[in-house]
């Protein structure tokens, strides 16, 4: 198997000070992440998943474990020896230089001519629709077209492996949507491997060939997107993947007695005489579907209802059936997955 892009991590372990004050930032992550795969790194701010991209960079040491890029154990090896690029949240561009000067400088250091160094600028460029902007400076310059020159200035130094920190975090909604389809086609075009840090579900839904979801440190579960919204190993895994969440109600509710049972919304039919009894506390109107949201006996319930159903108001007493097969079960103790 072609591995020059693959990234293995062996039992990562990250502690930030010492004694009383040390704070354990990534607590003994394994991970593989196969070559020209698009591994997100999915979680809540403070989880670790930025610590562990800076790990793969070189920026941070781990304090237990092995980095591997294409089967090399790096742990040893300077950032510029990795064969990796990193795109920032912060652009970091030159303010004084061109854009074509902020593309080539990789180049620059590494003592490559100056004809080839702008034929190369130039053909990054025009991979993301930058050729008219070279001579302009990141000032005159929108947050979009100024994210995309970080990203011709990553592509130039043709890497193996790709990191991205949250980079379209800056963006507005409308922008983040043409750059996340901008993203995932020049993953198709390029020969590398990308590994993406986000705490948006709605990016590692969209861009990812698989997901890791960290927390507190700790990897919740790695997975295809669409495996870990229809089988979450996790109640947080559960509860943090899906908008609006899946609902979480305590034992005893539909048909369970000692376990946690979720539910996602569009899998909760409003039914005359169903099991789960509630009252309408609002009513949210989106166009395309409607959010209804009840209280079950001190548990807040979502549903998700089409604009054609038969629609109560605010105060309304309610009921919910759901199919059996729809159901997820998680230990009240340990959080995990029960069958």
């Amino acid at each position: 198997m072609d591995c020059v892009a693959q990234v293995r991590l062996e039992h990562i372990s990250k502690t930030f000070g010492d004694g009383a004050d040390a704070v354990l930032a990534v607590d003994d992550v394994t991970l593989d992440i196969e070559h020209h795969e698009f591994m997100i790194l999915l979680g809540p701010s403070g989880c670790g998943k930025s610590t562990l991209l800076r790990m793969v960079a070189g920026l941070e040491d781990p304090s237990a474990g092995d980095v591997f890029i294409a089967d090399r154990r790096v742990n040893d090896i300077e950032p510029k020896q990795r064969d990796v690029a990193m795109v920032f949240q912060s652009y970091a561009l030159y303010p004084h230089k061109t854009v074509a000067a902020n593309i080539e400088f990789p180049l620059k250091v590494r003592g490559v001519g100056k004809a080839q160094r702008a034929t190369e600028a130039r053909a990054a460029a025009e991979v993301l629709g930058l050729e008219q902007q070279l001579k302009r400076k990141p000032g005159q310059l929108s947050g979009g077209q100024r994210q995309r020159v970080a990203l011709a200035r990553a592509i130039v130094r043709n890497p193996a492996v790709f990191l991205m920190d949250e980079p379209l975090s800056n963006l507005d909604a409308k922008l983040r949507g043409d750059t996340r389809a901008e993203l995932v086609d020049l993953h198709r075009r390029l020969d590398s491997t990308f590994i993406y840090v986000t705490h948006d579900q709605i990016e590692a839904m969209t861009m990812g060939t698989r997901v890791a979801v960290l927390n507190n440190g700790r990897l919740q579960q790695v997975g295809t997107p669409q495996d870990v919204y229809d089988r979450p190993a996790t109640a947080f895994v559960a509860q943090f993947i899906g908008t609006p969440p899946m609902n979480l109600l305590p034992p005893g509710m539909l048909g369970t007695d000692d376990v946690q049972v979720g539910i996602r919304p569009e899998h909760l039919r409003l039914v005359p005489g169903g099991q789960l009894h509630a009252t309408v506390k609002q009513v949210e109107h989106l166009g395309h579907e409607i959010l209804l949201v009840a209280d079950a006996n001190g548990a807040k319930v979502v549903a998700r209802l089409d604009p054609s159903e038969f629609v109560p108001e605010v105060g309304d007493p309610v009921a919910f059936d759901a199919d059996p097969g729809r159901l997820h079960r998680f230990s009240t103790t340990t959080g995990e997955r029960v069958s």
